[in-house]
């Protein structure tokens, strides 16, 4: 059984591991920078979890799954999303997107926004499927630019990139409060 919920600090040194082994699908296309890229600091990760704008998803005590989102005046930013290799497949990055879509700081925003690499299938197009559309700059909601500008000094500019927005509805059936979920 999986279960989402808000992270703790006893969850931050756990994050590196899983964002090390899920970089490495990175290699397999050709992006050894991007494999190779530190993970998140631990101090931005504490600080999530004291802004509550950190979610992980546990099996049996063992992290699969983490979401690291912002909240920007018009919409949850998701930072990153990033799902344990043991764990794919199975609909968990989608079932965590949907999870913070419930929280009501997102609903009360009405979109989700991310940035992503455009011909990974894992990045743009997996988003694409799960409802996230493409915008131009003049859509940008107020605090992407500043996400993009991070991308661009961090170095991922080096391959297409894409801003991609998702309208809130009413989360598909989901317990936010952390109850477990069988996948």
């Amino acid at each position: 059984m999986i279960r989402i919920r808000l992270a703790s600090a006893d969850d931050v040194p756990k994050v590196a591991p899983l964002e090390k082994a899920a970089a490495e699908l990175f290699r397999s296309i050709g992006m050894d920078a991007v494999a190779d890229d530190p993970p998140i600091a631990e101090s931005i990760l504490l600080q999530a979890v004291e802004e509550n704008r950190l979610w992980v998803a546990v099996e049996y005590g063992v992290l699969k799954a983490y979401l690291l989102g912002d909240f920007l005046p018009n919409s949850l930013h998701i930072d990153q999303v990033t799902v344990h290799p043991d764990a794919a497949h199975r609909g968990l990055g989608a079932l965590m997107i949907e999870s913070v879509s419930a929280d009501p700081r997102s609903k009360a925003r009405g979109l989700l926004t991310l940035t992503s690499f455009a011909d990974v299938p894992w990045n743009g197009p997996y988003y694409e499927r799960i409802g996230f559309l493409n915008i131009a700059e003049s859509e940008w909601p107020e605090g992407v630019a500043e996400k993009v500008a991070a991308d661009r000094k961090h170095g991922f500019d080096a391959w297409p990139r894409l801003v991609m927005q998702r309208v809130i509805s009413e989360p598909k059936a989901w317990p936010p409060d952390g109850t477990p979920v069988e996948m």
